[in-house]
């Protein structure tokens, strides 16, 4: 598979760039100075692009490559590519579900924690040496809180599983109300927000769920509730969020997302009730290895003529 033509489109993970570069004929987009020009070049020889959450093929690159066959993202997420336009190009598209769902829901309860407990700030704390000249002040229990989750997938019901280890009643929305679970379901997002203390974004990104946490949605939450955020940035109205937290209308946030990545509100940096992570949800050696051997499988069974493993397209 050697002449095989990949394009990589960002650097995401080095084992994966190191493997596609041992089986295949790499071109790794990141490195031309002119991107327009190095894919004018190459376009015949790219039959696979290599993409994750953040850059996918949009209309203008699929359009570019007049042979290519498949879009393997490296992540959940694949709002970055052009679906239709792939279907009506007959382009195959895999993404690596399954693989990071127990460390994003990980990473949600940590977020609820360091929120609450004020973790972060409680380190900093022992760190400038302010412990000496008094004790932390009081903070929030978790346990017991209701959690309601916008999304009950994988991931959310991953979430919700490890929350109901500490007490807590579960609620959710999704398009539609789950036949096989216990937990309460909210016809809309503002009655959840308004029934639960920690609200959960773990939907798939779509134009239906773009600013599904809306100004109405941050007020029902209130002044002692808390956002989480491990799905996509866009999914929360982040001007809105940034007014919320600043004006106290909302009690504290604790986000892995933005909507403008890497770009984050420069007024959420002095907000002590605010936990900020760099889009780390599935961000472990262990999870980042599975991912990357997932891409490669897929793009192996494709160009032998096997069935993918997690085709989408």
């Amino acid at each position: 598979m050697g002449s095989i033509g990949v394009l990589m489109l960002i650097p995401m993970n080095t084992y994966l760039e190191q493997e596609l570069q041992k089986r295949y004929n790499l071109f790794k987009l990141w490195t031309a100075p002119q991107k327009p020009q190095f894919i004018k070049e190459h376009a015949n020889s790219i039959r696979a692009v290599v993409g994750n959450a953040g850059a996918g093929a949009d209309a203008e690159l699929i359009e570019a490559l007049p042979r290519l066959e498949i879009v393997s993202s490296f992540s959940v997420g694949v709002d970055k590519i052009d679906l239709a336009k792939c279907r009506e190009k007959g382009i195959r598209v895999t993404n690596t579900p399954d693989v990071l769902t127990e460390d994003v829901a990980d990473l949600a309860i940590g977020l609820m924690l360091a929120v609450l407990r004020r973790l972060c700030e409680s380190d900093r704390y022992v760190r400038s040496g302010k412990w000496k000249k008094g004790d932390y002040k009081l903070t929030t229990k978790f346990s017991g809180k209701t959690v309601g989750i916008i999304g009950l997938g994988r991931i959310g019901m991953a979430v919700a599983k490890r929350a109901e280890a500490f007490n807590c009643p579960i609620c959710y929305y999704s398009r539609t109300e789950k036949s096989d679970t216990k937990y309460k379901y909210y016809p809309s997002v503002v009655e959840l927000a308004s029934n639960c203390q920690i609200l959960v974004v773990a939907c798939p990104l779509t134009e239906e769920t773009r600013h599904i946490v809306n100004r109405e949605v941050l007020n029902a939450l209130g002044p002692k509730g808390v956002l989480i955020n491990i799905g996509r940035g866009p999914h929360v109205d982040e001007p809105e969020l940034v007014s919320a937290l600043v004006e106290g209308r909302l009690g504290g946030a604790g986000l892995d997302v933005y909507e403008h990545e890497p770009e984050v509100p420069e007024e959420l940096f002095g907000l002590e009730n605010v936990v900020l992570l760099p889009h780390v949800g599935s961000g472990t050696v262990e999870t980042r290895k599975v991912m990357a051997d997932l891409v490669l499988g897929n793009l192996e069974a494709h160009f032998s003529n096997k069935p993918l493993l997690t085709p989408l397209v």
